[in-house]
């Protein structure tokens, strides 16, 4: 909401409407979390490592860019006005426009197709960078550009389902280091923490794996993505279906 459209609310409730507001907030300013979103806690965990994962492989394997980090991407394309990487900067702009499309891809679907379906066709449409990297066809820049493309698509999707961030972790890192200053750490704080440390895990993994075996390196984002699935549909039959099992919460 706009400040604007805040003000205007603001000054359209009446004076008991905003006094109980304030008071709400003052009880509970971080109370961000729905009740139904600790069922939400250990799918957010896994996609994160997967988010890891995914930008690992694109890291090291692909073209040197992000997947699902584009603020990276963008210090990636002015850094290579100087650097003179022109491959570089291709591959983060081709990151961006397909983030950008898979992004507005689940605005698209929302409501209409249930977010464990989403993580499951995630899944299998990540088989397709890491088949082709398994199969030696990313040679040259034009492949490796179409797969970085494919998994910054399938990120923009998730980015634009998931309300809690699991794509991208500066804003979930500031606001859990402002909590501690503040003193107001929650026990929701620790998953927090958790997935923070799930996406470094992610992709040590996929480095690991791409070190010893490198053709199977594509193949640890899919594994994490299926077990992701996997929870995500466990999750829908456990969240009582007046809570809106199928459409996640809001940011966390």
């Amino acid at each position: 909401m706009s400040p604007v459209s805040s003000g205007f609310h603001r000054i359209c409730r009446t004076p008991d409407q905003n006094a109980a507001m304030s008071t709400a907030h003052a009880a509970a300013p971080f109370a961000e979390v729905p009740p139904h979103d600790e069922y939400d806690q250990p799918v957010l965990l896994l996609l994160s490592a997967t988010s890891g994962a995914v930008d690992g492989f694109t890291l090291v394997c692909l073209g040197k860019v992000f997947a699902s980090v584009m603020t990276g991407n963008m210090v990636l394309i002015g850094a290579s006005v100087l650097t003179g990487d022109a491959s570089v900067a291709r591959h983060a702009l081709v990151a961006l426009a397909a983030f950008a499309a898979g992004a507005t891809t689940a605005g698209l679907l929302r409501g209409r197709v249930p977010a464990h379906m989403l993580v499951a066709a995630e899944a299998v449409l990540l088989l397709l960078p890491a088949g082709v990297w398994a199969a030696g066809l990313a040679d040259s820049e034009v492949a490796r550009g179409a797969l970085v493309g494919v998994a910054a698509f399938l990120m923009g999707v998730r980015a634009g389902t998931w309300g809690t961030p699991t794509t991208y972790f500066t804003g979930t890192l500031a606001r859990v280091a402002k909590r501690a200053g503040l003193g107001a750490l929650a026990r929701d704080d620790a998953w927090a923490f958790a997935r923070l440390a799930a996406v470094v895990g992610g992709a040590a993994a996929t480095a690991a794996v791409a070190r010893g075996w490198s053709s199977a390196a594509g193949f640890v984002p899919v594994a994490l993505t299926v077990v992701a699935a996997c929870a995500a549909a466990l999750r829908r039959r456990r969240t009582p279906p007046a809570s809106g099992a199928d459409v996640p919460s809001a940011p966390a």
